[in-house]
C-alpha cells in the first residue's frame, strides 16, 4: 500500500478554517490536533474550560464537523476523500483502525489529523470497539456486517480447547462469508479481518483459536508445554518437553519443574518412562494394568497378541511387562482358547 498523496496536517489546517474560533478550538482539543499537539480530550475537560456542560461541547462538536463538510474547503478536497475511499478498498474494504493509519504511512505525530479527516468524510464509517470487535472503518456496510458476523461464526463454532492452522481459518471464515464481493476473497484481506476480533487470537505457534483460552494465551510451563507436545505430534520425554519450551519461546524451563507440571496437568498422559502424550489424541490414564482392564472391559476375550498390540498403542512398554501384568490372576484369567478376560 503506498503513502498517501497529501499531509493530513496541512488538510486539517485548511478545513478548520471556516470555523469560528471556539468550534475550531473545541475540535482541535477533542481530537488532539492543535498547535500544542496535545493529547485528545475528553468532553468534560473541554467543558470545564468554557464553563459549560460536556453535552453542549458535544453540540459545538456536532455542529462543526457539519459545518466543516457544507463547506466549499470540504467540497475542495473531494479527491482527497476519494483517494481514501479508494485506499480502505485496497486494503480489504474493513480494517481495524489502527492498522489503516499505520498502512497509510503517515507519521505517528499526523495520525491524529488523518483520524479528523475520515471522521468528517462521508463516505467512511467507523465502527466503535465492544467486547467484540476493535475500532474499525468501512466504506461498504453490507461488507462490514457479512465479515463480522462470519467472525462471530467461527468464533461460536470453536471450543476453547480448539487450535486451528492460519490457513484452515482463512478458508473457514471465506466459506461463511462466501456472499461477499469476490474482489475481496484475498488471503491478504482475510488476514486482515482476523485482526478485528478481540474474542480470536493467534499463540506464539501461528495457530488461532479463542483469546481467552490458554492454548492462545500461554502463561505458564504447562501451557507451554501442551503446545510444544502438539506441534511435536508424538509422545515426548519431559527433558524433551524442557528443551522444546526453550527453543520454542525462548523461555527457561528447568526440567524438574517441567516434569511436575505435566504430572499435574489433565491435559498430558504419562505413556512411558518420562514419556507424556497428549489426553486429546484417546490415551487414557492408569498403569498397564488398568489399561489392560480397560481394553478387555470395551471388548471382551483377546489373545496374547491382541492384547499386545493394543496396549502398546496406550503405552511406550515393553511386552514383557504387558505379560506380566496378565498373571495377576486377581485381575485377569486365561481361558482354555488361549484367550484372555477379566476375572470375576
Amino acid at each position: 500500500m503506498k503513502a498517501i498523496s497529501f499531509k493530513p496536517k496541512q488538510i486539517t489546517k485548511k478545513l478548520l478554517a471556516v470555523l469560528p474560533t471556539r468550534a475550531r478550538d473545541v475540535l482541535e482539543k477533542r481530537f488532539g490536533i492543535g498547535a500544542k499537539a496535545e493529547a485528545p480530550q475528553t468532553l468534560e475537560a473541554i467543558g470545564q474550560v468554557y464553563g459549560i456542560t460536556r453535552e453542549r461541547v458535544r453540540q459545538i462538536e456536532n455542529y462543526a464537523i457539519a459545518t466543516i463538510q457544507k463547506s466549499d474547503a470540504y467540497t475542495e478536497h473531494a479527491a482527497l476523500f476519494a483517494e481514501l475511499e479508494e485506499a480502505i478498498a485496497l486494503l480489504g474494504g474493513f480494517i481495524a483502525e489502527h492498522d489503516l493509519l499505520a498502512e497509510l504511512g503517515t507519521e505517528q505525530a499526523a495520525n491524529g489529523h488523518l483520524y479528523f479527516i475520515f471522521v468528517l468524510g462521508t463516505p467512511f464509517t467507523r465502527g466503535k470497539e465492544n467486547s467484540l470487535f476493535r475500532n474499525r472503518w468501512f466504506v461498504e456496510a453490507d461488507l462490514a456486517h457479512a465479515v463480522e458476523t462470519a467472525l462471530i461464526d467461527v468464533h461460536e463454532s470453536l471450543t476453547d480447547d480448539a487450535l486451528i492452522g492460519e490457513q484452515e481459518l482463512i478458508v473457514l471464515l471465506l466459506e461463511k462469508a462466501a456472499a461477499i464481493n469476490p474482489q475481496y476473497k484475498q488471503e491478504r484481506f482475510v488476514k486482515r479481518w482476523l485482526a478485528l476480533s478481540k474474542v480470536l487470537g493467534q499463540n506464539p505457534l501461528g495457530e488461532w483459536g479463542l483469546a481467552t483460552s490458554p492454548n492462545v494465551r500461554a502463561k505458564g510451563i504447562r501451557d507451554f508445554a501442551y503446545l510444544a507436545v502438539k506441534r511435536h505430534g508424538s509422545p515426548m520425554h519431559f527433558r524433551e518437553v524442557a528443551e522444546a519450551i526453550e527453543t520454542l519461546f525462548k523461555r527457561t524451563a528447568h526440567v524438574a519443574t517441567c516434569h511436575n507440571e505435566l504430572i499435574k496437568d489433565p491435559r498430558f498422559v504419562l505413556v512411558g518412562r518420562g514419556l507424556y502424550a497428549l489426553t486429546e489424541w484417546g490415551y487414557s490414564a492408569g498403569v498397564v494394568k488398568d489399561i489392560l482392564r480397560d481394553i478387555l472391559k470395551a471388548n471382551g476375550p483377546l489373545s496374547h497378541d491382541e492384547l499386545i498390540d493394543r496396549v502398546r498403542k496406550e503405552r511406550y512398554v515393553k511386552d514383557n511387562t504387558i505379560v506380566v501384568n496378565l498373571q495377576d490372576r486377581a485381575f485377569f484369567k486365561k481361558l482354555p482358547d488361549g484367550q484372555y478376560t477379566l476375572a470375576e
